[in-house]
């Protein structure tokens, strides 16, 4: 009988030791987590080229003439310094793609136009990074064919300003960000070729 009551103890200990690593692996990992989750949603963002969920116009992709859709929102809290937008695609075949990195925009900016400049410092709007085309600037969606992608723009409100050189990318601008977003917003698109 002894034996057992042995066996059930190890079993017990080396389970409460698991436990004990994964709750600690788990409070790492969500230190170091993405900017996914720090803040509520309150920022609200739409586009006049499509609505939140569907379609992106042929005219925004690499199938026509590559350009940035028009986007608005509301919402940008009070103490804002700075704002930021991550464009990426989480369904790409080799991970999530970055398709755009906008970042020290003017806290007082309600949106962008259709067909943002594709230049390191745009007047009035801010400064882009790379994106994983390796080119500065918008990149729209041309996915292989097959299943529709999602494309996520996410806009981040700041209590600092960034001073990030031009052409910084999505995980330079994630870590200058971390411990300094007030409130986020996103609008999703989906595409299929």
């Amino acid at each position: 009988m002894a034996p057992n009551l042995f066996s059930i103890r190890t079993l017990r200990a080396g389970i409460h030791i698991a436990v004990l690593l994964l709750s600690a692996m788990g409070c790492s990992a969500q230190v170091e987590a993405p900017l996914e989750g720090e803040v509520a949603m309150t920022i609200n963002m739409q586009s006049s080229a499509f609505e939140d969920g569907t379609a992106i116009p042929r005219v925004h992709t690499c199938d026509d003439k590559d350009v940035s859709p028009p986007l608005s929102w509301s919402g940008v809290p009070q103490g804002t310094q700075s704002l930021a937008l991550i464009m990426d695609d989480p369904d790409a075949p080799v991970g999530t793609w970055v398709h755009w990195v906008i970042y020290d925009m003017p806290p007082t900016l309600t949106g962008l136009p259709e067909n943002v400049e594709k230049s390191p410092k745009v007047a009035g709007i801010g400064t882009q990074g790379t994106n994983d085309f390796r080119r500065v600037g918008y990149g729209g969606p041309c996915p292989p064919p097959g299943k529709p992608h999602r494309y996520f723009f996410k806009l981040y409100a700041l209590d600092t300003q960034l001073n990030l050189a031009p052409g910084a990318t999505k995980a330079e601008l994630e870590k200058a960000m971390r411990g300094h977003i007030l409130a986020q917003g996103q609008l999703m698109a989906t595409y299929k070729r």
